[in-house]
């Protein structure tokens, strides 16, 4: 079996030493990272083709493999994303409130690291970076668990990172990698009670409900990603076909692509053969209610399961709606509560949309792929949380850290 306790004991011996750690010691070991990803990024990519070539005979979509793809150009732009959280600001420390108790007391609420932070997440070789530099610049240590998919990509990762942490002078232990891909061993990471701090569930709707169920640790819900775009009647419509492409064919792998679009039916004839026009360039399916596939002839009939999906893939529900109201109803019976769009001129129903609409992210005429860390200038992220507590939306340096009330006195007592 496993050893998962010896990994738990490790990361939790080495969040004590990084709770220690002074920014510029973080920094400098995040530093390290960078460098030693753009210096070895030949055995990164060698182990990245295994891993491919695997992924081709078991035959995986090739939407997921380009999830799980990694080329000189990506390796890059994570190690950027990398020198990007450096750039931020440490969220240690940070005083956020501060008064003083009318017997002369100080009272400062200041931010500290969460200790321990698990992650589980699917084919996505990028997480594995992005959540080992976020919870070192966070003053966590980590314990990352990818997908088997992933498994040579994320090994590799991991000892160019721990080597490259130690020779900065902090414990190499701050990253550690769980290397059983078993189910079973994922159930037994889900409760490492008295380990781990806080566990980030990322990737598909299945991988998210398995371990909400199944942990005894604290989790925060990630990921899921029923995205929608309503078009109104008063929309931009060259905008809303190009917004729509955007948000579907991108990168439809992943959690911020649209899977359904809602079309007011004043706009749906005019429409639907634009957005279909520009979908075509990428044999996007369109999976169409009756009203749909009276207009797109080639359209899909669309099930209700469909509506209920996140496709992850080049394949799209649409539905035409009689109203704004029908359509704000279809959203928040369907949606994951991620990312919702209106496109739309009425200032007014712009409005409705933002305030009726329950999701982590709403948008107006705007694409739902913006709904990231980077973009939305927290740089990198460890997961887009779809719950209310404690975190919403890109979970950033701030979302990994916890408060801790320091009181100044002078011998007072009560």
């Amino acid at each position: 079996m496993y050893d998962l306790v010896s990994l738990g004991k490790s990361a939790k011996m080495a969040s004590t030493l990084l709770r220690a750690a002074s920014e510029q010691e973080r920094n400098r070991a995040l530093s390290a990272i960078a460098g030693a990803l753009r210096e070895r990024r030949e055995e990164i990519l060698a182990a990245n083709r295994i891993d491919l070539e695997n992924a081709r005979v078991a035959g995986m979509r090739n939407a997921m493999l380009d999830r799980l793809t990694l080329d000189q150009d990506r390796i890059e732009k994570i190690a950027g994303a990398v020198e990007e959280i450096i750039r931020l600001r440490d969220p240690i420390g940070v005083v956020e409130h501060g008064h003083n108790h009318p017997n002369g007391m100080q009272i400062l609420r200041t931010r500290v690291p969460l200790g321990v932070v698990a992650m589980i997440y699917e084919a996505r070789p990028n997480v594995t970076v992005d959540a080992a530099a976020l919870c070192l610049k966070s003053g966590n240590a980590c314990i990352l668990r990818g997908g088997k998919e992933a498994f040579g990509t994320n090994r590799a990762l991991a000892a160019i990172m721990r080597a490259a942490v130690e020779h900065a002078g902090l414990p190499a232990d701050c990253i550690g990698l769980v290397e059983d891909t078993s189910r079973e061993t994922a159930e037994r990471l889900m409760k490492l009670d008295g380990y781990i701090d806080l566990l980030v569930p990322r990737g598909g709707a299945g991988l998210i409900k398995t371990v909400v169920k199944t942990a005894t640790v604290p989790v925060i819900e990630t990921g899921a990603g029923n995205c929608h775009i309503y078009v109104d009647s008063e929309a931009d419509l060259a905008m809303a076909a190009r917004i729509v492409d955007n948000a579907k064919t991108s990168r439809p792998s992943v959690c911020n692509a649209v899977e359904t679009v809602l079309v007011h039916q004043e706009a749906a004839g005019d429409f639907l053969p634009m957005m279909k026009a520009a979908l075509d360039a990428h044999n996007v399916e369109i999976r169409g209610c009756p009203k749909t596939r009276v207009i797109l002839k080639t359209a899909v009939a669309a099930t209700e399961e469909d509506y209920a999906t996140e496709f992850n893939d080049y394949i799209l529900a649409v539905k035409v709606v009689a109203s704004f109201e029908e359509a704000v109803g279809h959203i928040a019976a369907y949606s994951s509560g991620h990312s919702e769009a209106i496109v739309t001129k009425n200032v007014e129903k712009a409005r409705r949309f933002v305030r009726e609409v329950d999701a982590a992210a709403v948008y107006v005429n705007a694409s739902t792929r913006f709904t990231d860390g980077g973009e939305f200038g927290l740089g990198a992220e460890i997961g887009i949380s779809t719950q209310k507590l404690h975190a919403r939306g890109p979970m950033g340096l701030t979302e990994l850290t916890t408060v801790k009330y320091v009181v100044n006195g002078d011998g007072q007592i009560r």
